[in-house]
């Protein structure tokens, strides 16, 4: 399997343990503060970058705005959904982390949206 899809399974697969390991504790904790934390974390983290190393399996690789695509993505995740739980934590307080870390997750998909329109050209 070549490098680029193999970093989207991986980061995928860490995000969805710890989806899933956010969940047991919420649920045996019973404080569901941080629900959109773990939402965030199972959907852009888990979902999303499978399918996008889905599709970059499928299509043959990304090159580099496969790489580009990665690194938004991930890049993103890190600051948003640190800011995200550090905001629900304090009442909602919006803080620098939510302003940017969207932007940067939006510009992944924006980078994904372009490699897959970029694979029409060689289309049967």
């Amino acid at each position: 399997m070549p490098r680029l899809p193999l970093a989207f399974f991986t980061a995928a697969a860490l995000c969805g343990l710890g989806g899933m390991i956010m969940g047991t504790v919420m649920g045996a904790t019973g404080d569901f503060t941080q629900s959109p934390v773990h939402a965030h974390l199972n959907l852009i983290g888990w979902a999303s970058l499978a399918i996008m190393g889905t599709f970059y399996t499928l299509a043959g690789g990304g090159g580099r705005l496969g790489w580009l695509n990665f690194l938004l993505m991930v890049g993103g995740m890190l600051i948003l959904l640190p800011a995200l739980a550090i905001s629900l934590a304090n009442g909602h307080a919006p803080n620098l982390g939510l302003m940017i870390g969207p932007f940067v997750v939006l510009a992944g998909m924006l980078a994904f949206i372009a490699a897959v329109l970029a694979r029409w050209r060689g289309a049967a």
